[in-house]
């Protein structure tokens, strides 16, 4: 949907930002405009991280701002906790937790909303449908879901100030023989993560309009295989493809991310990357410590067991 709109004459800072406002519409929108080039003032492309100018024309080409998800009663839900004011769910891999385009079908979302229609109203996004998290595409396990508005801010605020605990179990390529943890920032490009190690690194990605984020991965050894290892993750932020950027630059790619692991990260019979989010624990609303605990899928099982036949 392309649009021409005049910033205001109060306009200031980023310029993403104040288009989002101009436009009435969420960032996230505002932001994919952005990583497709397809923004521009006086007929030239700009970036996000351009200031914004006072009274001048923008061109951009947005998508249509999609509304709550569509219930799916139909759609398997697997429930690991319900409660007043929030709900856990399983989520398989190959899922999406939310629609990103209006009517868009088959997302964890959907299979919310249908049971818990209270949900398609608690996040200030309709398309999430209460999400206060999310997976990615191939990463099954725990995604918290608000029931009502003001539950859906507290959650999310204790996301922000890092007070919620999430702990994923990987399988990695090759033997890790302990504990650690990474801290490099991470900067969006497109659809996959660039690292930043160090300021020159840092430097190369601002110029081109990329802004790193922190991130912090910690990770134990469990089990050790004879050229694999599983590991108990536990990250303190939530950066896109976090865990598996962060375990790839320890030369210890995710087993099955084709992504960043390439073949390195190959197993036979292992049609998904080995990235699960085990558990979750936060504070209810109003309520108790909560923690919720998703087992390892069948096909996950699987995969261990053939690993430990071979030893």
């Amino acid at each position: 949907m392309k649009k021409q709109i005049r910033l205001p004459l109060t306009a200031q800072g980023r310029l993403d930002r104040a288009l989002a406002d101009a436009l009435g519409l969420g960032r996230a929108a505002v932001k994919r405009a952005f990583a497709l080039g397809e923004v521009r003032v006086r007929g030239r492309r700009v970036r996000a991280s351009d200031p914004a100018a006072p009274g001048a024309l923008v061109e951009l080409d947005v998508e249509e701002p999609a509304g709550p998800p569509a219930p799916e009663p139909e759609a398997p839900l697997a429930v690991l906790l319900e409660a007043p004011r929030l709900v856990v769910v399983d989520k398989p891999a190959g899922i999406a937790v939310h629609p990103l385009a209006p009517g868009e079908g088959g997302t964890l979302a959907n299979a919310v909303v249908a049971r818990y229609p209270e949900c398609a109203l608690a996040s200030p996004d309709p398309r999430e449908g209460g999400a206060v998290q999310r997976l990615d595409l191939e990463t099954s396990g725990c995604v918290l879901f608000a029931r009502d508005p003001e539950a859906w801010a507290a959650l999310h605020e204790q996301l922000r100030a890092r007070a919620v605990e999430k702990i994923y179990r990987a399988l990695v390529a090759g033997r890790v023989s302990a504990g650690g943890v990474s801290s490099v920032p991470l900067a969006q490009r497109g659809g996959r993560v660039v690292a930043a190690p160090d300021r020159e690194a840092e430097d190369r990605l601002l110029a081109k309009g990329l802004r790193p984020r922190p991130a912090e991965t910690h990770w134990e050894p469990e089990r050790r295989f004879a050229a694999h290892t599983l590991l108990r993750v536990r990250i303190a932020t939530g950066v896109m493809h976090q865990i598996r950027v962060h375990l790839a630059l320890l030369g210890h790619p995710v087993a099955g991310d084709a992504l960043y692991g390439g073949a390195a990260a190959a197993i036979p019979g292992l049609h998904r990357q080995f990235l699960h989010a085990t558990r979750l624990a936060f504070e209810a609303p109003g309520g108790d410590h909560v923690a919720v605990e998703s087992p390892l899928p069948p096909e996950l099982e699987a995969v261990l067991g053939r690993l430990a036949a071979g030893e």
